[in-house]
């Protein structure tokens, strides 16, 4: 069933008695760009996840703001902004560490503005470009999910539904917008992606026809810019609900497009389950950290991602003859190689997780001098945890993982006589010194 009103059609209007939001919840430098956009005579609303994530009672990552003025004019109006984006142009207002994104309201493809040429599709009907401007009804049916459509007026405070997304979202259900949901994961094969992280994250169950457009329309996610999907790749797995995120990719098939070399160690009849087992322990691990407030770091989750594939392809190296190093070194070079055909990692990223990596095989070998100076190793902490999450996984020695918790938690003393102990060395007696040889002096000749 549709869910989408026509553009002609009233929203419902929820008055602030009728709904939770108060202006307390949403964050000053927000509010300061809503007001200044309606002080400016246009239309302005905060729109989208932080709308939907008010409502639930939740604390939103971030907040979006979607108006009738057009980019030029939001710049105009804050020093502080600055335009970005080619296929969504969109202005970023910045607060120090805090940005708010504004975007202007949109219209839907096929609209008679397209043909100024500021909306440009591919061939499969993928969007490239789209800058055509609209009004807040056609924005809103432009938008992918009825929970996402909901808008803020801070002219009086309501709130607006154009899709019965307040409805879906008290059902607890995730909908496409719109009859044709083939058309719209078309449009941006990414939201399938999205599908998946909104389900898990927010507890929702997937509309029986968003779910039968996943299963049979999953390879469009091929299309999708191994670039862009690094970040998507970020947030579902960063959500905080990064296990029921796997299982539910592994579901519909975007796990193998993705990751499609570790999706093969999975298929490993003696291996797999123990691979994937693996990859669990480090998602549950990223889940409660992130529940705890705890950072987390890209590049410790696709080391984690890849771990299967990389040791995979060393073991090949090794049994053909490489001399262990050199194996390794080339085994992560082809697996972060063949991995960006798919989703691409930056190489800032990239080259920690290969550090992570090595240091995989530089543990276990570190005794005596040493592992004191591999204590020094800008990488040592997310190597540790690595080792750490391997051992709990039964895919290194607990022992291991025990000696260097201990080691690098003890004092200068302690961490010398492990030192001394692991070398089989007697250490010297404390506050000794080495005796240094007495030169001699040179007799004159006679």
């Amino acid at each position: 069933m549709s869910q989408l009103a026509p553009a002609t059609m009233q929203p419902r209007v929820y008055p602030r008695a009728q709904h939770p939001i108060s202006r307390a919840a949403i964050s000053d430098n927000a509010l300061k760009v809503l007001y200044r956009l309606r002080d400016a005579g246009f239309r302005s609303c905060l729109v989208g996840g932080g709308v939907r994530d008010l409502l639930l009672g939740r604390e939103p990552k971030d907040f979006d703001v979607a108006t009738d003025a057009h980019p030029e004019d939001v710049r105009r109006l804050f020093r502080n902004c600055r335009l970005i984006g080619r296929r969504f142009r969109l202005a970023h207002v910045t607060f120090g560490r805090e940005i708010i994104e504004v975007a202007t309201f949109r219209a839907p493809i096929g609209a008679e503005e397209e043909d100024d040429g500021n909306v440009e599709l591919s061939e499969d009907g993928r969007i490239l470009r789209d800058n055509c401007y609209g009004t807040i009804e056609q924005d809103a049916r432009r938008r992918d999910f009825t929970v996402n459509a909901l808008y803020y007026d801070i002219a009086d405070y309501s709130v607006l539904d154009f899709t019965n997304g307040v409805k879906d979202l008290h059902e607890g259900v995730l909908r496409l917008i719109g009859n044709d949901p083939e058309q719209r994961l078309r449009e941006d094969p990414v939201r399938m992606l999205r599908a998946v992280r909104f389900a898990a994250k927010l507890g929702l169950r997937l509309a029986p026809e968003v779910d039968d457009a996943l299963h049979r329309h999953s390879d469009l996610l091929t299309t999708a810019a191994p670039a862009r999907l690094f970040d998507e790749v970020l947030k579902l797995f960063h959500s905080g609900a990064a296990v029921t995120c796997l299982d539910e990719l592994e579901r519909f098939g975007l796990f193998a497009i993705m990751f499609p070399q570790t999706a093969e160690c999975f298929g490993e009849p003696d291996s797999g389950s123990g691979v994937r087992a693996f990859l669990v322990e480090a998602l549950t691990n990223t889940d409660s950290r992130i529940q705890d407030g705890l950072g987390v770091h890209p590049a410790f989750l696709y080391a984690a991602l890849l771990w299967a594939p990389v040791q995979r392809e060393a073991q090949a190296r090794l049994d053909a003859g490489e001399e262990p190093a050199l194996a390794w070194q080339q085994a992560a070079s082809a697996v972060l190689e063949r991995q960006a055909q798919r989703v691409s990692i930056p190489r800032r990223h990239a080259l920690v997780v290969r550090e992570i990596w090595e240091l995989q095989q530089r543990l276990p070998r570190s005794q005596g001098a040493r592992a004191a100076r591999l204590l020094t190793h800008p990488r040592f902490r997310a190597g540790y945890d690595f080792l750490c999450l391997r051992a709990r996984a039964g895919q290194a020695d607990p022992d291991l993982c025990d000696w260097w918790t201990r080691f690098q938690d003890s004092d200068e003393a302690r961490q010398q006589d492990a030192v001394w102990a692991s070398s089989g060395t007697e250490p010297a007696p404390v506050g000794s010194r080495p005796r240094r040889r007495r030169r001699r002096k040179a007799r004159p000749a006679s």
